[in-house]
């Protein structure tokens, strides 16, 4: 039989063992891969490190015989394990209020049925519907949307930045904006029920994209003109890669609002833009 304070010494000793681990060991996801060259000895290597400047893509990245090398198969893992998370996590439930938003959710019910029943998503749930009458804007100028879509992550890592930038923008050039709302559980196209109850001129949602390996933080923005639900996909306007990576939310922001005014002059969006 085995001692008792043996085996508390040897968890105790298994526990102090994990804790060097995780002090040694750096956060894969955080290695920016465009400044890790892993090819040894390149012939060109100002060559090498001017095209893994130029894209995302995982160049550089050698091999051990005919397999990647250790290091390159965790980030590659550890960035899959980040998209999963972006797509399976939650928008804390406190960020509307915190960001002004008036909260709204979908037909869906949960995060599974989000993922099979894309339709739901497109859809306001009846007390939805309702709130938007009691507390929504009618017939504002613009009407600014947030819908969490299919990356948690996006909403938290740019709506911070960017939100207060458009709104800023679309004040300096005098127009009248909407509340903003917040849509739980929502796709592109449920703008298109939002502009029916609340006919606005024009509006723009902000919706966090498919995350891919080469970032979970991508969002975009999809503006119509008076949106409605018989509306055509190619009749609104698209801004995507939205982030640090891509276009900086604040730089975004600003850009959006220019595009909304554009939209308002013109009374148009999309191919008929």
């Amino acid at each position: 039989m085995q001692n008792p304070y043996e085996t508390v010494a040897l968890l105790k000793e298994r526990k102090e063992e994990r804790e060097k681990i995780d002090q040694v060991l750096p956060d894969l996801a955080k290695i920016n891969i465009q400044e890790q060259l892993l090819v040894p000895q390149p012939a060109d290597e100002s060559l090498y490190r001017e095209m893994m400047h130029l894209t995302p893509a995982r160049i550089g990245v050698w091999r051990t015989g005919t397999r990647p090398l250790t290091r390159t198969m965790l980030r590659f893992r550890a960035d899959h394990a980040l998209a999963q998370d972006s797509v399976l996590g939650m928008v804390p439930e406190e960020f509307a209020s915190a960001h002004g938003l008036l909260p709204i959710q979908t037909q869906v019910e949960n995060k599974e049925q989000y993922l099979t029943r894309p339709d739901l998503g497109r859809k306001l749930s009846l007390e939805a519907r309702e709130t938007l009458t009691k507390g929504g804007t009618a017939a504002c100028q613009v009407q600014v949307v947030v819908a969490d879509g299919l990356s948690s992550k996006a909403i938290g890592a740019n709506i911070p930045d960017l939100l207060p930038a458009l709104m800023q923008g679309l004040a300096h050039y005098g127009f009248i904006i909407g509340r903003p709302i917040f849509v739980k559980y929502g796709r592109v196209a449920c703008m298109d029920e939002i502009g029916e109850i609340l006919h606005p001129e024009s509006l723009v949602i902000l919706i966090g994209e498919r995350p891919g390996l080469g970032t979970a933080e991508s969002l975009s923005a999809y503006m119509a003109y008076k949106p409605h639900r018989s509306m055509l996909e190619s009749e609104r306007s698209v801004i995507s890669n939205i982030h640090r990576g891509g276009i900086p939310p604040l730089e975004a922001g600003a850009h959006l609002a220019s595009l909304m005014k554009q939209i308002l002059a013109s009374k148009a969006s999309g191919v008929r833009y």
